[in-house]
């Protein structure tokens, strides 16, 4: 309950809430746009700017038709949890006014969360699309038949990391700012 009270606290302030949305945006826009780089770049090497926003505007709703339903939903979580994790970090940082060595362990859990999440971005038809580029640069691209999910494995560990990352910041902001006796 006093965790859901720290994120209130923070959320209710203009600032931490629309650098949420910024984020989750600019995460969820990478993660939908990400799949068609190559269609984006052939495109506005000819296009005109009106026809490159157009294009650009009808990728959002590749979350609907490109992604699975599970892709779609964690994908979305990643980008709203990071945001949340960002202001969270931000107002920590703001709060304690030092370099507590604290926070560095938890902002590498928001970047890992982040990053197993970039993994695991793909659509239904191609499976996730990074982790198999990668993969395939070193010849075990079919690795990913024998994980259970097809690499969505990689988008639940990116969620999971970020959910961990939101409540260990929530519980550091509810701490003391002195050391207990």
């Amino acid at each position: 309950m006093k965790y859901a009270l720290v994120l209130l606290t923070v959320f209710k302030q203009p600032f931490y809430l629309l650098l949420t949305v910024l984020l989750s945006i600019v995460v969820f826009t990478v993660a939908v746009w990400l799949p068609s780089f190559q269609l984006i770049s052939i495109v506005s090497q000819t296009a005109s700017l009106s026809e490159l926003l157009s294009l650009l505007w009808s990728l959002y709703g590749a979350i609907g038709s490109n992604f699975s339903t599970t892709s779609a939903t964690y994908t979305i979580m990643i980008a709203v949890l990071f945001g949340m994790n960002a202001s969270l970090l931000t107002y920590y940082i703001r709060r304690m006014r030092t370099g507590s060595p604290n926070v560095k362990g938890v902002g590498v859990t928001g970047i890992g969360g982040l990053v197993s999440g970039v993994f695991g971005i793909g659509c239904a038809a191609c499976g996730t699309f990074i982790f198999t580029s990668v993969l395939a640069l070193f010849g075990v691209g079919g690795i990913l038949a024998y994980l259970p999910f097809g690499g969505e494995e990689f988008g639940f560990l990116g969620v999971a990391l970020l959910v961990y990352s939101v409540y260990s910041l929530t519980k550091k902001i509810t701490d003391p700012l002195v050391c207990p006796i």
